[in-house]
């Protein structure tokens, strides 16, 4: 078992910055990835940034430019942080840190509670 928090939400002004916060603990050696989704009122969970197997960083192109996302791993727990800049009216939503198992090739396994982002004009 994993388990994930994230902090940081809150709200803030167009054009303002958030950093979002993850902490993932327990059996992370068997994850494969963590990564951050989103979903806003009355839609599906939207991947934002994550890494993949190797390392490397994908975006979104919803944030790409916008968002940056830095990891730790420290005795055991892993930290997982979304920067995002200049954010919008569009970017309110419910913010959610998933941490990935190996089946089905690599897949979001273990979600925190999420963090509610609020932007407002």
């Amino acid at each position: 078992q994993v388990q994930v928090v994230e902090s940081g939400g809150g709200s803030v002004q167009a054009g303002g910055s958030l950093k979002l916060s993850c902490v993932a603990s327990g059996d992370i050696a068997s994850t494969c990835s963590m990564g951050w989704y989103r979903q806003a009122p009355g839609k599906g969970r939207d991947i934002l940034a994550r890494y993949d197997t190797e390392g490397t960083v994908y975006y979104a192109d919803s944030v790409k430019g916008r968002a940056t996302i830095s990891r730790d791993n420290v005795n055991n727990t892993l930290f997982l942080g979304l920067q995002m800049n200049n954010l919008k009216s569009d970017d309110t939503a419910m913010y959610y840190c998933a941490a990935f198992r190996p089946w089905a090739g690599c897949q979001p396994r273990y979600w925190g509670q999420g963090t509610q982002v609020t932007v407002s004009l």
